[in-house]
């Protein structure tokens, strides 16, 4: 599935054993002479070439650039190239992530994939079967409306037949998509809106290699770095002697304030980077403001300010009323239970090969080629699998590290993976957060004017092809500076991402104060600031039905007017069974919604809790979900995303926050920052709307924001008390509930 290849795309055709496509096309299937309208990232990888082979043993290779990290787009683009090629989908072979062989589709973010790849891969698998069909005709003899193929097999009248297999010529496939060969209709799927089995599942359940972190080619070698004690340490002295000498150790690397060591075996690695640590002498800062001073430094700090929605209110009624609150998010990691790893080889031909699990292959390779002042094409990243996360985690960081220690020693594969205190400390976490609302009411409680106002750090410091977005490019002894974060725009956002509510209120203001400087370094987590953002409209949007005597859900209703957002808000409420709730002491129900970037998966999330007014814990009893991704491809991938996004938010929600004094990160292991635990995990009912026929929309961050504000207003209804800063742990509950 994703090992590791050695060959680049012109020797790929010899090691896959496989013939590529060339035509003579009848003359209605040649080109026409208007430029082609491309879907999805066929626009920027139009040759077909680039994502399917044809190969001589009766198999089909799909090259995608999107990579898996659970979310199951392997599985969901088999489904689509076996249904629209119609081939058996264990025919289809999959390359993804990879630099020198598959099309540049850019990061895997944003649920992106299935908008971005699925349509691409449907289009060029629909044109390479009407390519297919065309050469049958030919060798057949027979007109292409005549012919049917079943699993690769063309039959045409008299029982005549040609394979897939048969028609290759052994030319490269060098034709540019049309964009104008119909997709198959929905009732000749076999495989779209079926759950099928995952293709990557296999090999986890039988322990195969398929993870980063298991990974062990051949003459492999260990190599661990020694970080400073906080970010703005450097390096006063490292005496190297004694590690030097050390059972195992190949070599010890300083570069700057980077040091690393790299040794025969994993526990030798390991001594050597102890004892290097304790010979290291630092030069240390004390800068930061705290976990607990967060939010009035970012209230204080110097920021960009941006209106990125206006709309006056005319006319309406008079107001009755001005409600207001304040929301609040701590720093929160995306706590990958494995921690991140590597694998750097430089080659004799001067190739530096790293196996990572980069969501950002296309960018991180460049910039390491960057930071080493290579040639970029020298510079090759083949994603594996990883235990990872959703988000921009420490994998770039893992493989600028293995790529600095490869180079000090070539011709061996040198295995980077950090520590648990590593991981945790200096991973690039999600930002925290103030959100402050407002709302002018009339005196049926309807809003006139809403207020949204956004504070927050960056949500996106990925290498984009910078070296100063890497970890340790910036404490080598020629420094790379991080390039000043930028924050994303229309449609995506970033920090404001989802700080428009869809709600159609009369008049309606958000004003972004976009911070650059960074106390703890920041990225992307799952979501970026969407988890905030729909925490606090929906929230807020919950405080004014209760200020109003209304329902929860009948008050949303009556200012939301997009039918499917109505619809998906409906269903939960229906499949959680609103209206058949009944209240008992502590217990509570709430519900939220959120269209992720306010254009792509529609979800909405019920919830009902007991809370202990004794000791603050809360329990979540049941959730229940409805989702709208457009049209289905995986029903069971749909509902793996909503529970497992519903899962981590709860993580999030009840117990996660990076705490931190003014010197460097507290929270180093489990213990410090904990997450949800199996026992905890409620049961999470999932319903999928499905629209046959609408674009893909993505679900992988659906479910993040819905489900933190569902909470809030489940604990509020349980105990009347609204709770305002996440987490909601139980210490923090029992103190609200008491004062």
């Amino acid at each position: 599935m994703n090992k590791p290849f050695t060959l680049d795309r012109r020797r790929l055709l010899q090691g896959l054993g496989s013939l590529t496509l060339s035509f003579a096309v009848p003359l209605d299937l040649a080109v026409a002479q208007t430029p082609p309208k491309l879907p999805g990232d066929l626009k920027t990888s139009p040759m077909l070439s680039a994502w399917l082979k044809i190969n001589a043993d009766g198999t089909v290779t799909l090259m995608i650039g999107k990579v898996e990290l659970g979310q199951g787009i392997l599985t969901a683009v088999t489904q689509i190239c076996a249904d629209e090629l119609d081939v058996d989908l264990g025919r289809v072979k999959i390359i993804s992530g990879d630099t020198a062989v598959v099309p540049d589709e850019g990061t895997t973010a944003g649920s992106q994939s299935m908008p971005g790849c699925a349509p691409a891969v449907q289009q060029a698998s629909a044109e390479v079967r009407q390519i297919l069909l065309g050469l049958a005709a030919a060798k057949l003899g027979q007109p292409v409306e005549s012919l049917k193929v079943s699993d690769g097999t063309i039959t045409g009248q008299g029982g005549s037949q040609a394979t897939y297999w048969e028609l290759v010529t052994g030319k490269e496939l060098e034709r540019e998509a049309t964009g104008k060969t119909p997709l198959k209709p929905a009732s000749e799927h076999r495989y779209i809106g079926k759950s099928v089995t995952r293709v990557d599942i296999p090999a986890k359940m039988t322990g195969e290699a398929i993870f980063l972190q298991e990974y062990r080619p051949e003459g492999m070698v260990h190599g661990r770095i020694v970080r400073p004690p906080t970010y703005s340490a450097r390096l006063a002295d490292a005496k190297t002697d004694q590690v030097e000498s050390m059972p195992g150790v190949l070599k010890v690397v300083r570069n700057g304030s980077f040091l690393g060591v790299i040794a025969e075996r994993e526990d030798q690695a390991l001594a050597a980077a102890a004892e290097l640590e304790n010979a290291a002498k630092w030069e240390v800062d004390n800068l930061l403001p705290g976990h607990e001073g967060i939010y009035d430094w970012l209230l204080k700090a110097k920021s960009e300010d941006k209106e990125i929605h206006k709309k006056a209110r005319s006319g309406g009624g008079e107001t009755a009323k001005v409600i207001e609150a304040t929301y609040q998010r701590p720093y929160h990691m995306h706590a990958s239970i494995g921690p991140s790893a590597a694998i750097a080889t430089m080659g004799n031909d001067g190739t530096l090969t790293i196996q990572t699990h980069s969501q950002s292959v296309f960018e991180t390779a460049p910039a390491i080629a960057k930071m080493l002042s290579m040639d970029p094409a020298k510079v090759r990243c083949q994603h594996m699998q990883g235990s990872g996360c959703y988000g921009h985690n420490m994998a770039d960081d893992a493989a600028a590290d293995a790529a600095l220690l490869a180079v000090a020693l070539p011709g061996r594969p040198v295995r980077l993976l950090y520590t648990r205190d590593q991981e945790h400390k200096w991973e690039p976490y999600g930002s925290a957060m103030v959100i402050k609302t407002k709302a002018a009411v009339d005196d049926k409680g309807n809003v006139l004017d809403w207020d949204l106002e956004v504070w927050s750090t960056p949500h996106g410091t990925r290498p984009g092809g910078e070296p100063g977005n890497l970890l340790s490019a910036r404490y080598l002894e020629k420094p790379f500076k991080q390039p000043v974060p930028r924050n994303g725009g229309p449609p995506n956002y970033a920090a404001d991402r989802n700080a428009i509510a869809l709600y159609d209120f009369p008049g309606q203001r958000v004003l972004l104060h976009y911070i650059t400087e960074m106390p703890l370094r920041v990225s992307s987590t799952r979501g970026l600031g969407a988890y905030a953002n729909v925490f606090a409209i929906e929230s807020f949007i919950d405080e004014l039905a209760r200020s109003a005597g209304a329902d929860p859900l009948e008050y949303r209703l009556r200012f939301l007017k997009d039918k499917r957002a109505r619809d998906v808000l409906v269903k939960a409420a229906e499949t959680f069974g609103w209206d058949k709730f009944e209240k008992k002491e502590n217990r509570g129900r709430g519900i939220a919604f959120a269209q992720y970037k306010n254009y792509a998966g529609l979800c909405a999330v019920a919830m009902e809790v007991d809370v202990n007014r004794r000791n603050g814990r809360v329990r979540v009893v049941r959730v229940a979900t409805a989702a709208d991704s457009g049209h289905v491809v995986s029903p069971d991938g749909i509902s793996n995303q909503i529970e497992g996004g519903v899962i981590q938010s709860l993580s999030w929600s009840l117990k996660e926050e990076v705490k931190f004094d003014n010197s460097r990160v507290l929270s180093e292991d489990w213990a410090s920052y904990p997450i949800l635990t199996f026992s905890e995990v409620p049961p999470v009912e999932v319903s999928i709307i499905d629209r046959p026929g609408e674009p893909y929309l993505g679900t992988g961050e659906a479910s993040q924001g819905p489900t933190s504000a569902a909470l809030a207003n489940a604990v509020f209804d349980a105990t009347g008390v609204r709770f305002r800063r996440l987490p909601f742990t139980p210490e923090r509950v029992k103190a609200g509930l008491t004062v």
